[in-house]
């Protein structure tokens, strides 16, 4: 658990950590490069580098904040990740369903699982879920998402390296928006930014836009026309 700079959540935490590559926005994935950087640093929750591990641990971390918290779950992982154990995602959703404290978004690029596991799993109304769509390939991720039952759906285009025209956003109820940041980013379009902010604006749904990007993000900054948008699902 630990406090970040990310700008749509307060704090993450991660009860598994690791992960593997499906589509082009894993390319250069920031997870996977801080994972083997506190491997070598000795860290034991990374003692096998990026593979997928459980950590019972850390279950207990919520239950210490005493303040409401928006929580990003799994900044390092997936939650819903294939060597991820159906006994371990639910015992995850079990702590959020009892700290209703807290808000806790869920981002996966796995929602074909969710839909599998989501009859199993209680969702209460402090989970949201999102699915990641970097660009037209993956835009089918939004559908799967829809079958999900939680009380807030999300997107997370992030990285951006493609047009998304004409999504489909009914029952989604959030859009973040984001250029790769980091070694090797890709460069992302500001017509492709402003299309999406267009769709969200004529369907209603809050629209977030996170981060230019690049190499030296914070030279690029987050404006979008000359002002942040920082919108949340209500």
């Amino acid at each position: 658990m630990s406090e970040t700079k990310i700008e749509w959540t307060d704090m993450t935490w991660n009860p598994t950590t690791g992960c593997s590559k499906v589509s082009e926005g894993c390319k250069h994935c920031y997870a996977e490069r801080m994972a083997i950087r506190l491997k070598a640093m000795g860290n034991p929750r990374y003692s096998k580098g990026f593979e997928p591990q459980e950590h019972l641990d850390a279950l207990s971390i919520p239950y210490t904040w005493k303040k409401p918290k928006k929580v990003f779950v799994n900044s390092m992982s997936d939650l819903f990740h294939e060597k991820i154990s159906e006994e371990f995602i639910s015992q995850v959703f079990e702590v959020m369903n009892s700290t209703p404290l807290h808000t806790y978004q869920v981002l996966t690029k796995r929602p074909q699982r969710v839909i599998q596991m989501a009859d199993c799993l209680n969702w209460s109304d402090n989970i949201w879920l999102g699915t990641s769509i970097e660009n037209s390939r993956v835009v089918g991720r939004v559908d799967q998402l829809r079958q999900v039952p939680a009380k807030i759906r999300f997107l997370s285009c992030e990285p951006l390296i493609g047009a998304i025209e004409d999504m489909n956003l009914q029952d989604i109820h959030w859009v973040i928006v984001g250029g790769e940041s980091g070694p090797g980013a890709r460069p992302i379009e500001a017509d492709w930014v402003r299309s999406i902010q267009n769709q969200c604006q004529i369907a209603g749904v809050p629209f977030f836009f996170k981060q230019w990007g690049g190499v030296m993000k914070h030279r690029n900054g987050r404006l979008l026309d000359g002002r942040e948008w920082n919108e949340f699902p209500q």
